[in-house]
């Protein structure tokens, strides 16, 4: 396995789906960076058949170019932080845990609100008049 930007990246898959495992790298960063390399399109070589010149290019590429891992969380983080200290609404629904791209929460949203809980007296009533 290869080392690129602090990470172990497959070296039995494409060089450029072996990259996406990358924080920060998706398909089209991925297609930039072949693009830059000058790998074309046709038949792109595993990553253990790269050369060590090849190898050195690619990190230099994305440590130069590319904002990846550790900066882009901490920035990433950082946003998040901004949008909470000035109380705009997208850093309220942040800090409550809840959707903060205007989807629905009366049902779904069961991703960032966690597994169900209970209340006490919800739901329907039983005993009442006939």
């Amino acid at each position: 396995m290869a080392r690129v930007a602090g990470v172990d990246i497959p070296d039995g898959k494409r060089v450029d789906i072996s990259i996406r495992s990358i924080y920060g790298i998706g398909p089209a960063i991925s297609e930039e960076i072949m693009d830059k390399m000058g790998l074309d399109d046709g038949n792109r070589p595993r990553l253990r058949e790269l050369s060590q010149e090849q190898l050195d290019r690619l990190r230099e590429i994305i440590d130069r170019e590319y904002k990846v891992e550790t900066d882009l969380r901490r920035e990433v983080n950082m946003n998040i932080r901004r949008l909470i200290e000035i109380g705009a609404y997208r850093g309220l629904r942040h800090r409550r845990g809840l959707p903060a791209r205007g989807q629905r929460t009366r049902t779904n949203a069961r991703t960032r609100k966690g597994p169900r809980r209970t209340v006490a007296g919800r739901g329907r009533r039983t005993g009442g008049k006939k």
